[in-house]
This record gives C-alpha cells, sequence and structure tokens, in this order.
C-alpha cells in the first residue's frame, strides 16, 4: 500500500563550489582569520567542540547511522513545528513526472506551476504564498539553494524524485538546521538510506507532448562486510505543452559507503544536466484566449516578413555534487556526523532578440555597416554566462535518551560566482564579424559575488513529564556578501559599476511545547523568530537607484495544533501566523535606469488555518484531504508606476493602503481517494482547488489570476513476475480539460500627458488533458 500522504496514521517518520581562489575576507572571530583554510578548519573544529561540549553535559534510543544524516535539519514525532513526511513510494507514484514540485503538489498548502505546462522543466512552488527562494530546500542536510538567488531550480536536478528515499515539507519557520534558515517552509531530502538487501530499479514513462523518461538504478544492499553502493541514471525529454517548451535532461548518482558498527562513510556523486527552450517571458492574456500554447520567444522575422524561432533559444545547465559524509556513534545515545559538499556548476542563457541598441552592449554606434547605411539597432544573438563553486562543511552532535534529545552543530559555507556576457553574432555586423577581443575582455558586463555563511546552532527536546515536552532552538547566522563588477544594463553614456560590501548578524531564536493527552493525540504550540537576508537581485538594482539602502527581513512565526492518528481516521488542525517586518517588495520603484528596485514595506502578515484529515472505512479505501484558509496582507502598499513621458527612472506614486500579497490564494484545498479493489491494483483520483491569486500587490481584478480546480486520475497493477515486482501504470492529467493559467506577472506605465495607465501582463498556461504509461520493474 502506497504510504499515507499525510503520515497522520504513524507516529514515527519511515524508514554553487571551491574556487582556487584564495579564502580572504576581513572578518574575524575572536583571535581567528576565519577565511583562510587554516582559519576554516580551525573555527569548525571550534564549533564542533562547542556541540560536544554542549550535549555530552547531558549523560536510549539507538539511531540507524544512514538515517543520522539528515536527521539534524528534521522535525520528530513531538517537535512543536507543522509538517508532514512524504515516503520513496509516495514520491514516485504521485505523478509521472520526476519533479520535486510536483511530486509535492497534493501537500497542504503547496501551490505549484510549471512554465512549460508539463512536468518537466522549470517547475515552482509556493507554501502558504511564501515563494521558491524563501524555502530552504537540503539534500542530506546540505543546502540546496543558491547562496547568491537563494533559489533552487529545480531544472537543474533532473528526475531527483526518483533518487530521493523520503522528504519532510516543514511549513512555517521550522527547526533551524547549518546553513540558511527557512523564512516559510523548508524542504528537506534524504538519499542515504541503505535497503539491506542487493535491488534493481527500472522505470520508464511516454506520454502527451512527445515525453519520455527513463531511469535505472541498482543498489548491493548492505552486505555483511558493511559496504555498499548504489547508481542511478536518468534521463528525460519533452516538446511541452507551449511552443519552444522543450527539454533535455539527464542525471546520474552514486552512492559508495561503508557502515559498520559504530562508523559510517559515505561518498555522493550526483550530476545534472539539462537544456531547456526558455519560458520565462509568458503570453498575454489576450495570445492565451487565442492560443494557449504560443510562446514567443525567440522570435524573429526575415527581411520579406516571414516569422521564424530562433532554435538555441535557451536555458542550459549543468551541476556536480560531491558529498563526503563520517558518521560516529559514541553510544546508543551519542552521534557526531560530518559532512563535506563541493559543488560546481556551469551554464548559459542563449537569446535571439531583435532590434537592440548597440550601445547598450557597448558597440560602436551608430554602426557603418557594409551596405552604407548606419544603425544604432540590430538583431543580435547573444549569451548571459555564469559559473560558480561552493565549499560546504557541516559538523553537528547528536543526544538521544530516555529524556532528552537534543543537537547542536555548525556549518560553514563559502560560495563564488561570476557573470558575465557574450555577444555571437549582430546582424547589421554580418555574418563574419570577430567578437573574440570583445568577448575576451568581457566588455558587455562582468561581475563576481562571494558569500561566506557561517551558521551555529543548538536545539533540544526535554520530555518534562510523561506527556509534556519542551523544545527550544536557537540559531546563529553570520554572513559576508561581496559583490563587484559591471552589470549587464550598460547603457549609452556609462556603464554601472558595483562595489557592494555587507555584513549580517542574525539570531533566530524558537522555543515550544508538545502535549500528549493520549498516545493519540497531540496539541503544539511554538514561537520563532526568523531573519533573511537580501538576494544579489534586491542588492544590485537597489544600489543603482536613489532609494534607501535595504535591510533584511525579519519575521515572527506562531504556530498551534492538534493531531489526532489513528487506524481508521486521523486529522490534524494548524493555526499559524506569519507577522512580517521590512519585507522586500517590487514596489515598482525605478534605478536610473529604468530597472525594478525592492525595498521594504514597514509590515505584513500570513495568518491562516491548515487542517488535514485521513480516513480509511474499509481496507481498500482510502480518503484523504487537506485545506488552507488564510489572509495574506500587506498593512500599507504604495505602488510607484513607471512615467512612460518623463524622464528615466521618473515613476508616479499610487496607494492602496492594505492589499493582499501577490501569488497567495486565500483558498488551497485538496481530495484524493485511493482504491485497492484487487491485490496489487491501486486508483487513485484527486482534486486540486486553487484559490483566486493576484499578479502584483495592489488586489485589483484585473490583476487576479481566477481561481482553478484540476483533477487527476492514475492506476497501477503490480504483478510479481521472475522473483520481482512489475508495475504497469497509466496516468491522466486534468481529466476535465481545464483551460487555466497558474502564474502571472504584470508590468505598468504612467502617462503623463493622457494621465493614464497602460498594463501589459504575462500569464503562463498549464497543459490541459494529457496522457501518460508507465512501467516499473524492482527487485
Amino acid at each position: 500500500m502506497r504510504s499515507n500522504p499525510l503520515n497522520l496514521m504513524r507516529t514515527m517518520p519511515p524508514k554553487g563550489r571551491l574556487s582556487i581562489e584564495r579564502w580572504a575576507h576581513p572578518a574575524y572571530l575572536p583571535g581567528i582569520k576565519l577565511f583562510t583554510m587554516r582559519g576554516f578548519l580551525i573555527s569548525i573544529t571550534a564549533a564542533t567542540l562547542v556541540a560536544f561540549s554542549s550535549i555530552a553535559a547531558f549523560a536510549q534510543n539507538p539511531e540507524r547511522l544512514d538515517s543520522a544524516v539528515v536527521s539534524s535539519s528534521r522535525a520528530g514525532a513531538d517537535t512543536p513545528v507543522s509538517y508532514t513526511m512524504v515516503g520513496r513510494e509516495e514520491i514516485r507514484q504521485v505523478t509521472p513526472s520526476s519533479s520535486i514540485p510536483m511530486a509535492l503538489a497534493l501537500q497542504p498548502s503547496v501551490v505549484t506551476y510549471n512554465e512549460g505546462g508539463t512536468g518537466l522543466g522549470n517547475s515552482s512552488m509556493t507554501v502558504r504564498g511564501v515563494k521558491g527562494s524563501q524555502i530552504n530546500v537540503t539534500l542530506n542536510g546540505v543546502t540546496l539553494n543558491d547562496a547568491e538567488s537563494q533559489e533552487v531550480f529545480w531544472v537543474n536536478i533532473p528526475s531527483l524524485s526518483n533518487l530521493v528515499s523520503s522528504v519532510q515539507l516543514q511549513r512555517g519557520l521550522g527547526t533551524s538546521a547549518s546553513g540558511a534558515g527557512a523564512f516559510g517552509a523548508s524542504v528537506n531530502m534524504n538519499t542515504a538510506f541503505v535497503d539491506s538487501e542487493p535491488s534493481v530499479y527500472f522505470d520508464a514513462s511516454a506520454g502527451s507532448f512527445s515525453t519520455f523518461t527513463t531511469t535505472v538504478s541498482a543498489s548491493t544492499g548492505l552486505r555483511p562486510s558493511g559496504f555498499y553502493a548504489t547508481a542511478a541514471y536518468s534521463r528525460g525529454y519533452t516538446d511541452g505543452y507551449i511552443r519552444g517548451g522543450w527539454v533535455k535532461s539527464q542525471s546520474a548518482f552514486l552512492t559508495l559507503g561503508w557502515m559498520k558498527g559504530s562508523n559510517s562513510a559515505r561518498l555522493v556523486y550526483l550530476m545534472g544536466d539539462q537544456h531547456s527552450g526558455i519560458t520565462w517571458d509568458g503570453i498575454s492574456l489576450e495570445q492565451f484566449e487565442k492560443d494557449p500554447t504560443y510562446n514567443g520567444a525567440g522570435e524573429y522575422y526575415d527581411d520579406l516578413g516571414n516569422v521564424y524561432y530562433y532554435p538555441n533559444h535557451s536555458d542550459n545547465y549543468r551541476q556536480h555534487h560531491l558529498q563526503l559524509n563520517y558518521t560516529h556513534s559514541f553510544s546508543d545515545a551519542l552521534v557526531w556526523s560530518t559532512t563535506a559538499d563541493y559543488t560546481r556548476g556551469d551554464g548559459y542563457d542563449e537569446y535571439y532578440k531583435v532590434g537592440k541598441k548597440l550601445s547598450n552592449f557597448g558597440l560602436e554606434s551608430p554602426y557603418l555597416a557594409s551596405d552604407g547605411q548606419s544603425y544604432k539597432k540590430s538583431d543580435m544573438v547573444y549569451r548571459k554566462v555564469m559559473g560558480n563553486d561552493s565549499f560546504t562543511l557541516n559538523s553537528d552532535v547528536r543526544y538521544r535518551s530516555g529524556k532528552l534529545r537534543a543537537t547542536a552543530g555548525a556549518s560553514l559555507s563559502r560560495y563564488i560566482g561570476e557573470h558575465y556576457g557574450k555577444m555571437l553574432w549582430v546582424k547589421v555586423m554580418g555574418d563574419d564579424a570577430d567578437f573574440s577581443s570583445y568577448n575576451d575582455n568581457r566588455t558587455w558586463y562582468s561581475n563576481d559575488g562571494k558569500k561566506t555563511d557561517l551558521s551555529l546552532f543548538a536545539r533540544a527536546e526535554w520530555l518534562l513529564s510523561p506527556s509534556l515536552t519542551l523544545y527550544a532552538d536557537l540559531q546563529g547566522r553570520f554572513i559576508w556578501y561581496d559583490f563587484t563588477g559591471t552589470d549587464d544594463d550598460f547603457w549609452e553614456g556609462g556603464d554601472f559599476t558595483i562595489d557592494y560590501t555587507n555584513r549580517w548578524n542574525f539570531l533566530n531564536p524558537r522555543a515550544g511545547l508538545s502535549y500528549r493527552l493520549t498516545p493519540s493525540d497531540r496539541f503544539y504550540g511554538s514561537v520563532a523568530f526568523g531573519h533573511r537576508e537580501p538576494r544579489r537581485g534586491d542588492i544590485k538594482e537597489n544600489v543603482k537607484g536613489d532609494v534607501s539602502p535595504i535591510s533584511p527581513e525579519k519575521m515572527l512565526d506562531f504556530e498551534a495544533g492538534y493531531q489526532r492518528t489513528g487506524k481508521v481516521f486521523s486529522a490534524g488542525v494548524n493555526l499559524y501566523a506569519m507577522e512580517y517586518w521590512d519585507m522586500l517588495l517590487e514596489t515598482g520603484r525605478l534605478s536610473s535606469s529604468g530597472y525594478a528596485i525592492k525595498e521594504n514595506v514597514p509590515r505584513g502578515w500570513r495568518r491562516g488555518v491548515e487542517i488535514t484529515a485521513a480516513y480509511r472505512p474499509l481496507p481498500w479505501l482510502i480518503v484523504d484531504a487537506n485545506a488552507t484558509v488564510s489572509t495574506n496582507r500587506i498593512k500599507d502598499y504604495t505602488a510607484y508606476v513607471e512615467v512612460l513621458d518623463g524622464e528615466t527612472g521618473q515613476t508616479q506614486a499610487i496607494s492602496y493602503g492594505q492589499t493582499t500579497m501577490l501569488m497567495s490564494p486565500s483558498l488551497v484545498s485538496m481530495l484524493r481517494t485511493t482504491f485497492h479493489p484487487i491485490e496489487g491494483m491501486e486508483i487513485s483520483l484527486d482534486g486540486k482547488w486553487v484559490g483566486r491569486q493576484f499578479m502584483d500587490n495592489t488586489s485589483r481584478d484585473e490583476m487576479a489570476i481566477p481561481g482553478y480546480f484540476v483533477m487527476n486520475l492514475s492506476a497501477r497493477h503490480d504483478f510479481h513476475v521472475g522473483g520481482g515486482i512489475l508495475s504497469l501504470g497509466a496516468y491522466v492529467g486534468n481529466i476535465l480539460n481545464r483551460n487555466y493559467y497558474a502564474y502571472g506577472w504584470r508590468w505598468e506605465g504612467y502617462s503623463l500627458s493622457e494621465d493614464a495607465l497602460y498594463t501589459d501582463i504575462g500569464v503562463y498556461p498549464q497543459a490541459r488533458r494529457n496522457f501518460a504509461a508507465r512501467i516499473t520493474y524492482s527487485f
């Protein structure tokens, strides 16, 4: 039977990067220069000793060493936070797509969308309206969020859902862990669990839009010697629902490990490689009504007016992750684990652009072409290139006794990212133009970001009585960020050179209580305070503007709930209030070059109730559901609209008072019914409702994304064949054939002379009725 997605029927969970550049920074801890390699090692050793001393003072539940790798970032059965566990079967079976956001789409408060309309390609998710850059994502305890953008680009790690053994989705600030803190939700993934026996797994699916995916994996299981190994390889291809939404991806995964007695060592390698058509422009509402599969990215016309699409208008990226973990159990109660991670990423976006100003790229303007004409504009093909290296070292100690569960740890990471532009072709310069010198000198733009993040945390759950558990948690983050170079908005008269350095020190405390009225009934409550530093994009546009410097965001999170677990009926209710100060929002104000700037907005909040339930009236029938009802408000919002016939950077202020936050529906709900009519067969019908959302923060009806309801049907039958299990499955997505869009953006300009607003809107259509067939074999 598939694992219960709400996990209400069980009380315990189931079984960018290192550079050759010298580490240097003028920051110190007392007596220690942190960012030489020697200082790095001294710092992490000292932090580990502090962790030991804070726990060893308490002196028996044994813990498997493979699960110990991720437990420092996960909540336990009595931790007073809101979370759900999703097991391997659920992750693999909920959708034929191998995208983690799509696999989590039915979880409470989750809203997902895909730019290409299918499950492959650029997928995104929000939790309680919290966007991806505020969701902390970890793999085996190591943060995957890009240090500068704070995003996880799921398309860069294809087929990850076929590799992970479990996912814990925490809502709210949750539990602290090494690395960047969550600012509304966290996704903790584990690939570390070791099967006891050898296994082989094969998965292939084919469906609408020429979609085809394959995965093959094999594991030795845990051998008597303690050795184990797992290898997996996946490929995926789709044309996409919209034109140009194609994806070509592959991933490779390798684990070599040894676990014997009180010691465990593991080396993990993960490679993700993706090439996909650019789909992030969206389409107009008018085009959506006429042809929702249209995508104008890369569109151009020849001299006779014939329309063409540049075939390599694309996003391309490859990542290599290398993790080395060592875990040692001093006793059944005390475990120490350390993980080193190196990640290298390389990629570029390639564009065909029509009628661009030559001066904006540092090119000669006007340019005297071979036809004797002078040109200030031209069609061109260029790339925006990035490369990044990241190195992370996590170390933590866990203590478990009859009355105490305590964890303390430290994490130190160093990120170095470079961004620059390359010109490939300019129409008026001819096909023979040589841009070697232009590109070698990085004439257009070149900038580098360097970020160092030190985190220290300690967390404890103390059983005050057989029914009452006290929870306390404290995280300190110390961040150094440098951003230097020229930006890509080179414009006539000069270029933007940025030299930015900042340091942030955050203290994030959390506390709560959990009370078990009976073994099946639990009440809990917690309060937590968190910070979030600005992103690279927030910083680089703000420092070019004429507004006040931006500050970190702050949030106070209250969570309180009740949970009942049972064999036939389980239910839970969670009340939350996420109170924000200094929220970073795009208000519409512009930099002097006309780029949108984010500013701190003093007050906002997300307040709501989450309800979950699971009912099993018969052995062959399960009904589960969840719903979130919320208010997501900005206390006093003023938009700044670009003046179209004024000076560059001039805006018109428009006050809207209290408004609803963008992309934050007030109602999200799910209902799923699962049948097991005969042994080995499963049929599941689910429906998801996402209420009305807004594309900006003004709460105007014309900026609304209509609420939508989507139903999916899946069926699977398992057969025992040759000592293994052969599974045949079918999937129908959007069986009601809804024509809807799930995300959007808007741009507005104001005409002084006409006293009128002009609006441009882009939306992202999702696939209409689609089909997939799937075959898996495992033994």
